[in-house]
């Protein structure tokens, strides 16, 4: 038991150095440019600014370190939650709607099968080969998709940013087929991650990327641990490690790989992985790619963590029951399909009391979350040593693309030489990183990068309220940027997406299988770049539709 115990035990200490080896590890990453003055945030630009000839360590000194308080100053309980069901009748209603649906489309094929065969040849198994795609993903993309298929990849120009210019098109064959009809329109965005309004082509961030560009070119043409190591990358790092209040921090050119290829690098067989089951699918494919187990928790309930964990520890691996060699608990910071923020401050408090390490997804949280844009530890008022990796990404309050890893620099230097996105993947490029950069000393040390926290905050708020009070079923936590609201019947995904592009307001719409069947909604993503004219117009528009669709369902109203 003592053994066993000891397995997946960690020191009391915050910080996560037993993770790896104590052997210190030699990677390009320890190569980096000497700390920066204390203004080193607030540098409109950097393009002009002489490379310092002294090479030192990335750590930061905790002087330079950004660490709020140790103690939560917000608790979860402390937040305002709304996550109202719907009446049954509509649930109802929902049911039958998938069922027509799928009846008929199963009508038809078997009636094509029967008077239309050589349409319908295509779904006769032919020469003994299976088919390549299953029955059902190829019965939910005829029937079911294709229906309504106009709703999404519709191709835009020019900046998506507070508007989103979109080429109009037309279809002659049921959505098999779009043609642009020449016409460009001009929509209220609320369908990208733009919340902190950089997705722009003018302004310091633009400057500064055209700036570097010239100076620096376009990329390295290289991984990082061959040629790719830039000076220019190097300061990212460390500045997104300053950022974060971590000690280090590693850059991935692309979002997605940053968790599925980091989970693989710190689990394998004989650890546990704990997941939330709402986690994005990047995660969900980085736990099957590692080889360790996988257990789910409900939608950030921590009672039912806390079951899990006694479960889990108390019996071991399966069969054999041996302990188990680590234990990660992964969740997101805020759930982009659901806009609930995670419940940290309980979240730590099991963790202390389980000895799991903790990995936190920031990807929709850095930058739209907390006072100072710190994501969820910033939200809450949590020191960042308590999360072991902090992930995020630099495509959505950034305008930017790839992601980080920020954890303490023995875990750092060995993802250097185990990540494959790190060691095998191209470095991200020149402009990218100017970008990134710009706009993390905008939110640190200008005014203009706190008027942006404060603005989205104020939108946020102010358009959930709104939609609750008009009537709208809304789920997500109030401070929220992402904001469902719910459609429920599949054919009001389409319906409630074409009216409001008609009434020149862009939005996303999901349904299964990215939620549950009877989830299917509306997500509004709110920016800062949105003025209140925006909101109250857009709020306009969707109450009209609200009304046409018969969409208002809030009892509580």
């Amino acid at each position: 038991m003592g053994k066993g115990k000891r397995s997946h035990t960690i020191s009391s200490a915050p910080a996560i150095t037993s993770l790896v080896s104590s052997i210190p590890l030699r990677s390009s990453g320890d190569l980096v440019l000497s700390l920066a003055p204390t203004h080193f945030l607030s540098r409109p630009s950097i393009a002009n600014h002489p490379s310092p000839k002294s090479i030192t360590s990335p750590v930061l000194p905790p002087r330079l370190r950004w660490t709020p308080q140790r103690h939560p100053k917000r608790e979860y309980d402390d937040l305002a939650h709304k996550m109202e069901s719907a009446p049954l009748l509509i649930l109802i209603s929902t049911y039958l709607n998938w069922f027509v649906l799928i009846l008929l489309g199963h009508l038809r094929d078997t009636m094509g099968k029967i008077f239309k065969r050589k349409e319908y040849q295509h779904l006769k198994v032919s020469e003994g080969y299976a088919p390549i795609v299953s029955d059902f993903d190829s019965f939910y993309t005829r029937r079911l998709y294709m229906r309504i298929r106009d709703c999404w990849n519709r191709p835009i120009t020019g900046v998506a940013s507070r508007t989103v210019h979109l080429l109009e098109r037309e279809t002659k064959d049921f959505n098999q087929t779009f043609q642009l009809i020449g016409s460009v329109k001009e929509n209220l965005n609320f369908g990208s991650y733009n919340y902190l309004g950089f997705a722009q082509n003018q302004g310091p961030c633009a400057d500064a990327v055209h700036e570097e560009t010239l100076a620096s070119g376009l990329v390295s043409a290289s991984a990082r641990a061959e040629a790719g190591t830039t000076e220019l990358l190097v300061q990212l790092e460390r500045l997104v490690a300053r950022f974060v209040g971590k000690e280090a921090a590693m850059v991935v050119s692309m979002g997605f790989a940053t968790n599925s290829t980091t989970i693989p690098a710190l689990v394998g067989k004989g650890s546990l992985i704990i997941s939330d089951e709402l986690n994005h699918s990047s995660i969900v494919f980085g736990a099957r790619l590692s080889g360790a187990s996988v257990r789910v928790f409900k939608h950030n309930s921590m009672q039912d963590l806390k079951q899990l964990l006694r479960e889990v520890i108390s019996q071991g691996q399966p069969r054999t029951h041996r302990p188990w060699k680590k234990i990660w608990v992964i969740v997101e910071g805020l759930y982009s399909m659901e806009g609930t923020i995670v419940n940290l401050p309980e979240l730590i408090r099991l963790k202390e009391q389980f000895k799991f390490y903790l990995y936190v997804d920031e990807a929709h949280s850095i930058g739209a979350l907390g006072e100072h844009g710190g994501g969820v530890c910033d939200f809450y008022g949590v020191d960042p040593a308590y999360v072991d990796i902090l992930m995020g990404t630099f495509t959505k309050s950034f305008g930017a693309a790839g992601g980080y890893i920020a954890a303490s620099k023995d875990v750092i230097d060995y993802l250097r030489t185990s990540n494959h996105a790190y060691v095998y993947a191209e470095t991200m490029p020149v402009p990218v990183i100017q970008q990134v950069m710009t706009s993390m000393r905008l939110i640190c040390g200008h005014e203009e990068g706190r008027w942006r926290i404060r603005q989205l905050s104020e939108n946020a708020l102010y358009f959930a309220r709104r939609l609750r009070e008009m009537g709208f079923i809304v789920y997500g936590d109030y401070g929220s940027p992402v904001i469902p609201l719910l459609l429920f019947n599949p054919a009001k995904i389409a319906a409630f997406s074409r009216e409001l592009l008609k009434r020149g307001v862009a939005i996303v719409v999901v349904g299964y299988p990215a939620t549950s069947i009877i989830s299917s909604r509306a997500r509004f993503c709110v920016s800062a770049s949105h003025t209140r004219e925006d909101i109250e117009r857009a709020l306009g528009i969707i109450s009209e539709v609200g009304d046409l669709l018969m969409l208002k369902f809030n009892r509580s109203k």
